[in-house]
């Protein structure tokens, strides 16, 4: 089991050159919230329609299995 641990620990470590400083994070995340504040009057509608597609596909599965 040690060894397990150790070598998942191991492979993963070269993934955390790909993980940016939490100090460059900061700008990262301010420009997404202006992204998603800006884009969120459009996208309302497109969620909305997106929901009644699901439900309805989700609806026809559970029709077709009974």
């Amino acid at each position: 089991m040690l060894q397990l641990l150790m070598a998942l620990a191991f492979s993963a470590a070269p993934l955390t050159l790909y993980v940016p400083p939490v100090r460059s994070l900061s700008l990262f995340v301010e420009a997404m919230e202006a992204v998603c504040r800006d884009c969120g009057p459009y996208s309302h509608g497109a969620v909305a329609r997106f929901r009644l597609g699901f439900s309805r596909v989700l609806a026809g599965l559970a029709r077709a299995l009974r």
